[in-house]
């Protein structure tokens, strides 16, 4: 990557593949046409991502985070490569999904309450080291309009927490805060829920 590269983009596309976007650096784990950077996010333990501090204002993972074995390193060299206030968005399926079983190379299965885990106030029971801190703001749960025709949304998330294959996607949007609060329970904050019909 040519040098001040990282540092005149703000906008960082995690493990791009073959969706290369416009605007963004490109990051993925395989060198290929239109991929910015190549770099490993399974080793972000062993190998820091080539960026400095406080580079980026928004970062982008696509369908990803359900392929990462060792994903607090990522969060934390992701946390550390953000500005304070910087919004990651993660788009995955959700837990509760065939879709997030069926593909061989998932590695973990992502619910609303997972998102917690990216910040400090949910580690005031054991310390594992990690020292990253993502707020979540919001998090949509994209289900289907034809199936779930005249429903509210209550009655929706009543089927999203109890029953299967209700949500076809998940985004999270997760807030960077800098510096890192502390490790205490009365500090975690609940996201807002919402419930998106899509075609």
């Amino acid at each position: 990557m040519p040098t001040g590269t990282a540092t005149a983009c703000r906008r960082l596309h995690l493990g791009c593949g073959r969706n290369v976007l416009k605007g963004y650096v490109n990051l993925d784990v395989h060198a290929a046409p239109g991929v910015d950077v190549v770099a490993d996010l399974n080793g972000c333990d062993r190998s820091p991502l080539p960026f400095e501090d406080d580079t980026f204002d928004e970062v982008l993972a696509e369908h990803l985070i359900e392929h990462i074995e060792n994903v607090l390193p990522m969060m934390q060299e992701l946390h550390r490569v953000c500005k304070p206030g910087a919004i990651a968005v993660f788009k995955t399926p959700y837990g509760a999904s065939d879709d997030a079983f069926e593909d061989p190379t998932h590695v973990r299965q992502m619910f609303i309450g997972s998102w917690g885990f990216f910040s400090q106030p949910y580690y005031w029971r054991a310390d594992y080291g990690y020292r990253g801190d993502w707020q979540p703001e919001r998090i949509v749960l994209r289900v289907s309009a034809e199936r779930h025709k005249g429903q509210t949304p209550h009655e929706i998330f009543h089927q999203v927490t109890h029953m299967r294959n209700i949500v076809a996607e998940m985004v999270a949007e997760l807030r960077c805060v800098k510096p890192i609060r502390e490790a205490k329970k009365d500090l975690q904050t609940a996201p807002k829920i919402e419930i998106d019909l899509v075609g």
